[in-house]
């Protein structure tokens, strides 16, 4: 085997291996929404907080969700996966359930722990 013909060996294999690299890279990319699942994150308020008042507004975002609930109650996500909901606390400790849902049927929830001190 000649120099010119090991490089075009080495060639073809850099290529196949190059274009295996890419159709397997841009699949990923492709498939990413339904290998990440769905994916809930709360803005406000933070996990753990004291609030002073017996409502509180719980934003944030919902990222790859068909469905969302908050204590098993559907709550609406805009376009951009954002959403709002006011829920009322009792006083002491409370415990909030966001669950969401993809279109696969993939399921996570996240708990968010308040606590209500009125003074």
């Amino acid at each position: 085997m000649t120099l010119a013909d090991q490089r075009k060996l080495y060639f073809g294999i850099g290529l196949i291996a190059f274009i295996i690299l890419a159709v397997g890279g841009y699949g990923y990319f492709k498939m990413r929404n339904l290998l990440e699942g769905p994916v809930i994150a709360v803005s406000t308020p933070q996990n753990g907080t004291t609030v002073g008042t017996s409502t509180e507004i719980i934003r944030g975002t919902a990222k790859n969700v068909s469905s969302l609930s908050l204590n098993d109650r559907p709550i609406f996500i805009d376009e951009q996966g954002n959403f709002s909901e006011t829920v009322a606390l009792s006083p002491g400790y409370n415990i909030l359930s966001l669950k969401g849902q993809d279109k696969f049927g993939k399921k996570t929830e996240l708990v968010l722990q308040l606590t209500v001190n009125k003074n």
